[in-house]
């Protein structure tokens, strides 16, 4: 039986040293890491934050513009983000729908969820795009969310670490990491997997959550084939 997961891609990561916007060698580098999974059988949904963009907290920091506004804007960034990868992921010859949360009919696909797994059923690549469509959730809890309606065996987190530290690894040499923990202590202070809505929301679901370097060649695929040496995983 084929695996079906979510892939949380962050929006940051899409624009590469240069810190805004996007990197079109990243968009070809995550499209043939997705290749690899389709041609596995791998049913795909996607996720992808704004950050390169505009976030909504930053827009609305000094109270010009009011925080609901700024997360729509957020929002419209993930599907800016979106378009860009379904661009990608077709140039490498993927069948790709983008499904966002707001209606915009001119440029792809208002959310369904039988309507999504339908298309993952098919082998197409989906990918969600602007959230939940409400303000004050983050893109890791769209991620969630979504991962569970398409009923996903699990969502991975793609970062710039292959997995969960005890510490930042960037700036302690001696930052041990782990190779599983539980919901809880995801949850700490010191360890910031994704936001706490995304994680007590995997929890009450009981999805696991792998953190893995989406920068790594063929990262992705090892864990599709149920190797987790090279990441963390958030389980019971």
């Amino acid at each position: 039986m084929s695996k079906r997961i979510l892939i949380k891609f962050s929006g940051e990561a899409l624009a590469g040293e240069q810190g805004f916007g996007i990197d079109t060698n990243i968009l070809k580098f995550i499209a043939g890491q997705i290749k690899q999974l389709v041609n596995e059988g791998t049913q795909i949904g996607i996720v992808i934050g704004g950050g390169n963009i505009i976030r909504g907290v930053t827009a609305a920091k000094d109270g010009i513009i009011k925080r609901v506004s700024g997360d729509h804007m957020g929002m419209l960034s993930t599907v800016i983000n979106s378009i860009a990868m379904q661009e990608a992921l077709e140039s490498s010859g993927i069948s790709v729908r983008v499904q966002s949360a707001i209606q915009m009919e001119a440029f792809c696909e208002t959310f369904i969820m039988r309507r999504a797994q339908r298309h993952l059923e098919k082998g197409r690549v989906v990918i969600f795009a602007a959230g939940t469509g409400n303000p004050f959730f983050t893109t890791d809890t769209a991620a969630v969310l979504r991962a569970i309606e398409i009923n996903a065996d699990m969502i991975i987190k793609a970062t710039k670490v292959n997995g969960v530290y005890d510490k930042d690894p960037m700036k302690f040499s001696d930052a041990k990491r782990y190779s599983t923990l539980s919901y809880e202590l995801a949850m700490g202070d010191d360890i910031r997997v994704m936001d706490d809505t995304a994680i007590a929301l995997a929890k009450d679901n009981k999805l696991p959550i792998v953190v893995c370097n989406m920068f790594e060649e063929g990262n992705i695929l090892k864990i599709i084939k149920d190797d987790f040496s090279n990441c963390s995983v958030v389980k019971n």
